[in-house]
C-alpha cells in the first residue's frame, strides 16, 4: 500500500517520542477493517504495552469484528486528541495517529493475562476491584478475546500555531 506524506509538512509529527506520547495518552481507537469489498468501522478502548509497542483490545467471542479480522488481519486505525476548535481562525487543535498493522487473536493464556493487565493499567486508575470482580480464575479468560494490534507504521499529525 502506498504511504503518503501530509500535505502541509509543517502538520507532520516524526518525533517517536511524540508519536508514542499519543498513543499512551489516548483511550479509545477508531478500527478500520475490511472483508472483500464491505468496509466495517469500530471504537473500541485499548491499552498500550509500552515494552512490546503492540496494542490490546478486548471483544466479545462472536461477533462482526472478529469475523472481519478472521477475514482479513490488516487494519488501519486512529487515535485523536481533540483540544477544540479555534473560534475565529477556522482551525482545530488537535494531535491523530494513523496506525496500520495486523490484528491477531491472543489464544496463549499468559499473553491474555498480560493484554488485560496492560488493558486495564492502561484505563485504570486502580485496575485491581475490575480484576477481582470479573477474573476468578484461568477459566474467566475464556468469557473474553483478546485482540493484539501488531503495529507497522505510526504516522502523526498535530495542529500547530
Amino acid at each position: 500500500m502506498a504511504s503518503y506524506h501530509p500535505r502541509r509538512r509543517d502538520k507532520e509529527i516524526l518525533d517517536q517520542e511524540q508519536l508514542t506520547g499519543i498513543l499512551k495518552a489516548g483511550k479509545y481507537m477508531t478500527l478500520a477493517l475490511a472483508r472483500v469489498d464491505e468496509p466495517y468501522i469500530v471504537t473500541l478502548s485499548y491499552g498500550y504495552d509500552r515494552d512490546s509497542g503492540n496494542v490490546y483490545f478486548h471483544s466479545s467471542n462472536h461477533g462482526d469484528k472478529l469475523d472481519f479480522i478472521r477475514a482479513n488481519d490488516r487494519v488501519c486505525a486512529t487515535v485523536i486528541q481533540d483540544r477544540g476548535y479555534l473560534d475565529g481562525k477556522c482551525d482545530h487543535d488537535y494531535a491523530s495517529l494513523v496506525i496500520r498493522g495486523r490484528m491477531a487473536v491472543v489464544t496463549d493464556l499468559a499473553e491474555k493475562k498480560h493484554a488485560l493487565l496492560t488493558l486495564l493499567g492502561h484505563l485504570e486508575k486502580d485496575p485491581q476491584p475490575i480484576l477481582e470482580r470479573n477474573i476468578k480464575n484461568d477459566a474467566s479468560y475464556d468469557a473474553v478475546t483478546i485482540l493484539r494490534l501488531d503495529i507497522d507504521s505510526l504516522r502523526g499529525k498535530a495542529y500547530s500555531a
